[in-house]
């Protein structure tokens, strides 16, 4: 699996949109961290979730 995400990228889960617009902090192999507009730092599991760059 390639990693596509750098920091700095916006990104939306599109399970959660309700999550808002999110900004890649940090990516540690498979974990993405994302501060998102609604609901602040999340740790996503980018094997189990793909987030949408925007």
């Amino acid at each position: 699996m390639f990693v596509e995400y750098e920091p700095g990228d916006k990104v939306i889960n599109p399970s959660k949109k309700d999550w808002g617009i999110g900004q890649v902090q940090s990516i540690i192999k498979y974990k993405v961290t994302v501060n998102f507009e609604n609901v602040g730092k999340k740790v996503i599991d980018i094997r189990n979730l793909e987030l949408e760059k925007i």
